[in-house]
């Protein structure tokens, strides 16, 4: 305690002290200097070449000024940002995760895309979603959602519970934020998915793009079916449960994105191709998570030939289970023709 005022005003002398050492050597330069009272050219000169190193002194001050408090409050949003959207751990009860996004805007680390993957007493419980507009405009309701997420996942036995808790907290969030503002401009598409001990996935969506199963065929949609609404402008329905999406087998791998990165677009207005690229990914063999993640990104990147114009996340979960346990073989019950090659696949992960 004793040190922190010690330390304030001397940081205090520290910012005005340079300041009023100049405008004291150009007010003493005025008063005392004979120079300044003469009309020669030599005075003159003389007079200009000091306030114009005054002069340069301070704005040189002010610009150290701006860009030490620029680099404080870019450290302070960096470490508020980072413990927003943290990054997942590499494994979660036993699947393989990667994640990664990039904010449209240049000054934020994080955007209005969100992820989250938890392990639960139900299974691991996964979300990504993305909030309307982009950049740090949109942390606010990805803070409200996200939070309510990593509450609920513990708490609710069913999908269904933590997705009305979710829209419970959005509506508190922009309700306290401004209430006349209009409450149709706002939403958030949100997908939830729960994978069991045996790979058994259900999920809830709502209108958010399907995730893609990554097998030997290459990659296709998880499901095609109709999404719910968004999150905010509508009530969810009275009877909402989760819709079982089949397993994730061991050796396979979900990938989950927002609609930033198959929007996309190259110099010739042409969308990214994420179907191909995850296709030629995984073409020699599996691939590990990290792997599929960077493809994804660089490509992306290359592609756009700039910064995304709208934010991106890609969240990828291989399960790496054993096989050989009791939920590997749960799962390959669920697909007997598939349970052979995804136990070697996951061997040879």
């Amino acid at each position: 305690m004793i040190c922190i005022r010690a330390g304030t005003p001397r940081r205090a002398w520290s910012s005005l002290g340079p300041p009023a050492v100049w405008g004291a050597v150009a007010v003493t330069y005025r008063l005392t200097c004979p120079l300044v009272h003469q009309h020669g050219l030599g005075a003159r000169i003389a007079t200009g070449a000091v306030f114009l190193a005054v002069g340069t002194g301070l704005v040189l001050h002010v610009r150290r000024a701006l860009l030490r408090e620029l680099r404080q409050a870019r450290a302070v949003a960096g470490a508020a940002q980072s413990v927003l959207l943290r990054p997942p751990p590499p494994r979660v009860d036993g699947l393989s995760v990667a994640a990664a996004q990039l904010s449209a805007d240049r000054g934020a680390a994080v955007g209005g895309d969100l992820y989250e993957v938890i392990a639960t007493e139900h299974g691991v419980r996964v979300v990504m979603g993305d909030v309307r507009g982009h950049g740090i405009a949109a942390l606010g309701t990805v803070a409200a959602v996200l939070g309510s997420f990593r509450e609920a996942v513990h708490d609710e036995d069913e999908l269904a519970g933590v997705l009305r808790r979710l829209d419970r907290a959005l509506a508190r969030h922009l309700d306290a934020r401004d209430p006349e503002h209009p409450f149709a401009e706002d939403f958030v598409t949100v997908l939830l998915l729960e994978i069991a001990a045996d790979g058994a996935l259900h999920a809830l969506n709502c209108g958010h793009p399907w995730p893609y199963l990554l097998s030997a065929a290459g990659a296709d949609h998880v499901s095609r079916a109709d999404p719910l609404p968004p999150l905010g402008p509508f009530p969810l329905p009275p009877d909402l449960a989760a819709v079982p999406m089949g397993h994730l087998l061991p050796g396979q791998t979900l990938v989950l994105y927002t609609d930033g990165v198959e929007d996309a677009r190259d110099t010739h207005g042409r969308f990214f191709p994420l179907p191909a690229v995850l296709t030629e990914a995984t073409r020699d063999g599996p691939a590990s998570s990290q792997t599929i993640l960077r493809t994804v990104l660089t490509r992306l990147l290359h592609h756009a030939g700039r910064r995304p114009t709208d934010d991106v996340a890609v969240l990828v979960v291989n399960n790496a289970r054993d096989p050989s346990t009791r939920g590997g073989e749960a799962g390959g019950a669920g697909n007997c023709a598939a349970g052979p090659r995804s136990a070697a696949a996951g061997k040879h992960l």
